[in-house]
């Protein structure tokens, strides 16, 4: 008996899965709850399970290709143990598995069956479908510029453009059309092949690189970025850490100075709560929380991933430097679940000993602000009494959406929380 196993609901909001890896061939034997496929869904690895035993006769899609949800993903022969009906190698990313024999008409002429079904669908990412839908521009009648016809960003440009058009503007002020005619599309032009002899390696954009790039491309054209950057005497919190840490690390708790920038970042959400928020762009509205859900940018073998510290307010540093070093082991072996990924209220992003002078960080749409945290060095610094000495000095660059935040709000927060990190026994001397 043939079982068609389709891509179950995985997740509240999931509409597509990537195929990251399958655990089984065409022709091999699986058992019930054997691990079957790895999917990617919202930077989170799943690993699905069998849900019945028999032979794999056939897989439906190969690495790197996305699946709906109820899309067919593999077809199981489960009656008897002999051999499967079906053989073939387990599909790579460039060749697919074989499709399952086609079953025998139903009884009748089979008119319905030979007659051309409708076209087929368009080929556009889920950001495109969003900005589609957002323009009133129907995918229908776009014609994609992108590999195999694909939908692109800049194909909704062009139709958005074209004076036959009749769809609406899109809700936000800031991303309506704008007042004066736009002049005429120019053509989206590719660029010139590479000559096949300086091509050094072709490498797929797939897995969390791809959904990292289709996140950057929706925060970007969303959100109205604007970064503002401070710089902070870190010396008095040099000492501190230091000297905290020889007792933290003896819990085996490597101290950092993370925790205590979360927890004057906490410090400054509470001042200026508008900055812990969201953005629904559907209903118009700034949604403030009440929550203070941290996301700290950490950096994997397949690409960065933004880990979430949940209620950081309740925590001590102690606990948070735990925290934190846990998601930061568990994401870079992949283990992190959906739900470790996803909710934060704001993010940090920091490269530690690396993290430069300044960066202009791009937003974790739909938050409306993302600090990034540079690295501290040693220089001479003239003080307000007339001296000059040597400091521990850092700089913080923390971009916002313009369309919600201001400019005087993000210089308050920032100074905010430059006097919790210049001053970092008051963190300590908060009330509960």
């Amino acid at each position: 008996m043939r079982f068609e196993f389709r891509l179950p609901d995985i997740g509240e909001g999931v509409a597509e899965g990537e195929v990251v890896r399958w655990f089984v061939r065409v022709g091999a034997m699986v058992r019930e709850d054997d691990p079957l496929v790895s999917v990617l869904t919202d930077k989170a690895n799943v690993e699905i399970p069998s849900p019945k035993s028999g032979h794999v006769l056939s897989l439906h899609a190969q690495v790197g290709e996305k699946v709906k949800v109820g899309g067919l993903l593999v077809t199981i022969e489960t009656e008897g143990a002999g051999a499967p009906t079906a053989t073939g190698p387990a599909p790579t990313p460039s060749t697919r598995a074989p499709a399952p024999p086609t079953p025998p008409p139903p009884k009748g002429d089979g008119a319905a069956e030979r007659t051309p079904g409708p076209a087929s669908p368009v080929l556009a990412s889920p950001f495109v479908r969003r900005r589609a839908a957002e323009l009133g521009v129907e995918l229908a009648r776009v014609k994609g510029t992108g590999p195999g016809g694909r939908v692109t960003d800049a194909d909704l440009d062009t139709a958005k453009a074209a004076p036959e058009s009749t769809t609406s503007s899109p809700m936000w002020p800031a991303l309506s059309a704008p007042v004066f005619p736009a002049p005429a599309p120019s053509p989206v032009a590719r660029p010139p092949a590479p000559r096949s002899d300086d091509v050094l390696e072709r490498i797929p954009i797939r897995g969390i690189r791809r959904v990292i790039a289709e996140h950057m491309t929706e925060s970007r054209h969303r959100a109205a970025h604007y970064t503002y950057v401070e710089e902070v005497d870190m010396s008095e919190l040099v000492v501190l850490r230091d000297r905290m840490a020889k007792h933290v690390e003896k819990q085996d708790v490597r101290l950092s100075y993370l925790p205590f920038i979360v927890k004057a970042v906490v410090a400054g959400l509470k001042a200026y709560p508008h900055l812990n928020a969201t953005v629904d762009d559907a209903r118009e509205e700034l949604l403030v929380r009440s929550s203070y859900d941290i996301g700290i940018a950490t950096a994997t073998p397949d690409g960065l991933i933004v880990p979430v510290v949940r209620n950081a307010d309740r925590k001590s540093v102690v606990a948070l430097a735990r925290e934190i070093q846990e998601l930061a082991e568990r994401g870079r072996a992949g283990t992190l679940s959906r739900a470790e990924l996803t909710g934060s209220t704001f993010t940090i992003t920091s490269l530690g000993a690396l993290g430069g002078l300044l960066a202009t960080p791009i937003l974790n749409y739909p938050e409306v602000a993302i600090l990034g945290v540079h690295k501290i060095q040693r220089r001479p610094v003239y003080r307000s009494d007339g001296t000059v000495g040597p400091a521990d000095m850092m700089n913080l660059s923390i971009s916002l959406d313009h369309r919600v935040v201001d400019g005087f709000e993000g210089a308050q927060f920032v100074a905010k929380v430059k006097s919790y990190l210049e001053d970092p026994h008051q963190l300590f001397a908060e009330l509960a």
